[in-house]
């Protein structure tokens, strides 16, 4: 079944601005100022230094050309406005030109702690301060551009290393563990939950152990993989996808972490 969304994005005036209303901005500032006191000790030190680049701050939902201005001084990349999730297709496309969609909507008081797409919340707090760290804006456009060019029936796989990088990445600092994923750290449960929890699993990054690992999108995640450093990610891109995907095919997949129900669109399950 398709999915369909309960909100309706955004359009931006002639000259890319939004009129937001008081009480969506009500909701960028209660999950801004929540989500800061989080950040310490949790948060990548980039994504943290990405907050300041890009001159967020709680009293209202950015504008996307101010964003887009800051982003491209430090990085190149642009933000670009999608209406609601897009197909895979146009997604990585978009990444492989620099520019990150993003939902124009914000979602509502009832969906504050979880909200079931990608929201403007998460896009700009949870992913634009990581695009302000070079090395790893090139490493989410050398991504996708070798995604590109590989054949779509693994593309189901290769979505699963965005999931557990780009997402829901961990990486180890000299100050101990921290998130970097877009996904944690635009959450409240999650960003704490990921980082200091003794329920999920944490892995050590290892490219075919991620293509054999199904994720489930409606809950805090049961499995987290953890960079060295962003040269990891580095070492994946300029790596033999082809010989890693023919080896978790041939390994199959991991037994899920989590509750499973056959037909629940929310389970990225790969049959091997």
């Amino acid at each position: 079944m398709e999915f369909q969304s309960q909100y309706i994005a955004k359009t931006p005036d002639s000259q890319g601005f939004i009129n937001y209303t008081e009480d969506e901005n009500t909701v960028w500032k209660t999950l801004f100022e929540r989500q800061m006191q989080t950040m310490p000790g949790h948060a990548c030190d980039e994504h943290i230094r990405g907050i300041e680049l890009l001159r967020m701050d709680e009293h209202r939902i950015p504008q996307l050309p101010d964003i887009n201005d800051s982003l491209y001084k430090t990085s190149g990349w642009q933000i670009y406005p999608v209406k609601a999730l897009i197909a895979p297709d146009e997604f990585f496309k978009l990444l492989a030109n620099r520019h990150f969609p993003a939902a124009t909507f914000i979602r509502t008081l009832e969906e504050l702690d979880y909200v079931k797409e990608p929201d403007i919340f998460h896009e700009l707090f949870g992913h634009c301060p990581m695009l302000t760290y070079k090395p790893f804006g090139d490493f989410a456009q050398a991504y996708a551009q070798l995604v590109l060019t590989i054949d779509k029936k693994e593309w189901p796989l290769l979505q699963r290393m965005f999931w557990f990088t780009v997402e829901f990445g961990l990486i180890k600092t000299p100050q101990g563990l921290r998130a970097y994923g877009g996904g944690i750290l635009s959450s409240i449960e999650e960003t704490v939950y990921s980082v200091k929890s003794l329920v999920p699993q944490r892995r050590v990054f290892d490219p075919i152990s991620v293509f054999r690992t199904p994720y489930r999108i409606d809950m805090k995640q049961t499995v987290y993989y953890i960079i060295n450093s962003y040269s990891d990610l580095d070492t994946l891109v300029n790596s033999k996808i082809s010989v890693l995907l023919k080896k978790a095919h041939e390994l199959g997949e991991f037994e899920p972490t989590f509750p499973f129900e056959k037909n629940n669109p929310n389970i990225h399950i790969f049959c091997c």
